[in-house]
């Protein structure tokens, strides 16, 4: 039997056993890594440096999602690459401590952040003509330093209760980075129920949150549905329909990730559903949001070519 006091690392699961499945694993997730930090990084650098066109609510908080994205898959990615690399499953009590803090902190600065967004959409397309009075610019840092607040807050209360509870079933944990419910499954039987009240309280507020996304977008898909010219409608949906599929993706593999009842768990399982969850909407939000909205798409074209642009006069001005 293991004490939290003499436990000073963790074995993390590995995705597999023989090592050219391992230098499989580290190619596939650098390759997942790189193309998000590629795409929210262009959506990033295109809304803070471009004109005036994204200079909006809509786009203030989508640079902010972007950020947390990248914050999200650099919190797990890395440190599973790491692993299959150099063949190993260890990380120290202090990294998962840390990994599990950026972890919470990021998903759910990021939920936030996506509440937020559906009352953008409520109101622009609900009460247009009071958009510019109640997501003004300080109404929106306001609400964007709210949802980054939450989730340090929550982040801290959940981490510290988590690694205070003894430790007493080892220090192998069924996951590929530091979960909490594998966390707490090492715990000592029932010492774990504080923390489940706790994140009782945290499922409430984010039902609620959740409650409040789906009345936002029951309203805006009726208001949608009376606007009678029919490209009226489509520049409706194009920036409602892309926001959707990021909150029903998140929540829902989020939701199972916590909540799956333990009769289908399986480590198989939470690995698949862990990476559902992790590791791939922070990689597809970008593709998502920009395949639809028409705006973003060309802003993004322009700052590539701009870019290719740049990177190829210098060396020709050098020559010269």
């Amino acid at each position: 039997m293991s004490n939290s006091s003499s436990i000073n690392q963790f074995l993390l699961l590995p995705f597999a056993d023989t090592r050219e499945l391992q230098l499989l694993h580290f190619c596939l997730f650098l390759a997942i890594y790189l193309a998000a930090l590629l795409g929210n990084g262009l959506i990033i650098i295109t809304i803070a440096s471009c004109d005036h066109r994204l200079h909006n609510p809509m786009y203030f908080f989508l640079l902010n999602l972007s950020v947390l994205d990248v914050g999200i898959i650099s919190t797990t990615v890395p440190k599973s690459m790491a692993n299959s690399l150099w063949d190993t499953r260890i990380i120290s009590y202090t990294g998962c401590a840390a990994q599990l803090f950026s972890l919470i902190f990021f998903s759910l600065a990021e939920y936030s952040v996506l509440t937020v967004m559906a009352y953008d959409r409520y109101v622009a397309i609900c009460h247009p003509l009071h958009y510019g009075t109640l997501l003004g610019s300080r109404a929106c840092v306001h609400m964007a330093a709210a949802a980054w607040a939450s989730g340090f807050l929550n982040a801290v209360l959940h981490t510290a209760n988590t690694f205070s509870l003894p430790l007493c079933h080892g220090n192998a944990v069924d996951q590929f980075f530091c979960e909490m419910p594998q966390i707490l499954k090492l715990s000592c039987s029932h010492s774990f129920l504080r923390e489940f009240g706790i994140l009782g309280i945290a499922v409430c507020l984010a039902l609620g949150s959740f409650v409040f996304i789906v009345v936002s977008y029951v309203q805006i898909f009726r208001d949608v549905l009376r606007i009678p010219s029919e490209q009226g409608q489509h520049k409706a949906f194009s920036t409602c329909l892309p926001h959707l599929a990021v909150v029903s993706l998140f929540v829902s593999t989020g939701i199972f990730a916590y909540f799956k009842p333990p009769s289908i768990s399986s480590p198989f399982l939470d690995l698949v559903v862990a990476v559902l969850y992790a590791v791939v909407p922070p990689a597809v939000n970008p593709l998502i949001y920009s395949m639809r909205n028409q705006e973003l798409r060309k802003a993004l074209r322009e700052g590539v070519h701009w870019m290719f642009l740049s990177c190829f006069k210098g060396p020709m001005s050098l020559q010269k």
